[in-house]
């Protein structure tokens, strides 16, 4: 499921909103900060509504979603998360040019290799890759 979302702010305080849920936002320092840390309480609230039996508020489309003056409108694709399961563990081979293009972006952002390949498969999901 991708929910829109709505973005405001200005460098090194951004907001984001999902208009179909109320009460759930995120900040962010960057734009990437802020997309990422709206994934996170999308995926929070899924798992709230879930363990209380309630349904999931279905998204409406980007075209029907009015966007306030000020604001970005993006979309924020629902990843779900297992979080009674325990990790997998994936044993795979990488070219050398992209396993040091992952050291390095994930030291550069201060993240794990983990949770910087997560974020780059949550990243293409946003874009519908």
């Amino acid at each position: 499921m991708r929910y829109p979302a709505l973005i405001d702010g200005k460098r090194g305080a951004y907001g984001i909103v999902f208009p179909d849920i109320d009460g759930i936002a995120a900040m962010g320092e960057t734009l990437d900060e802020v997309i990422l840390n709206g994934a996170a309480v999308l995926q929070d609230y899924a798992v709230e509504m879930e363990r209380d039996g309630l349904d999931l508020v279905p998204p409406s489309s980007l075209e029907d979603t009015e966007v306030p003056e000020g604001c970005v409108l993006t979309s924020i694709v629902l990843v779900r998360a297992t979080p009674d399961k325990p990790s997998v563990r994936l044993n795979i081979s990488l070219d050398a040019g992209i396993a040091e293009f992952i050291a390095s972006e994930s030291k550069r952002r201060g993240m794990s290799r983990k949770n910087f390949l997560e974020w780059m498969v949550r990243q293409t999901a946003q874009v519908g890759g």
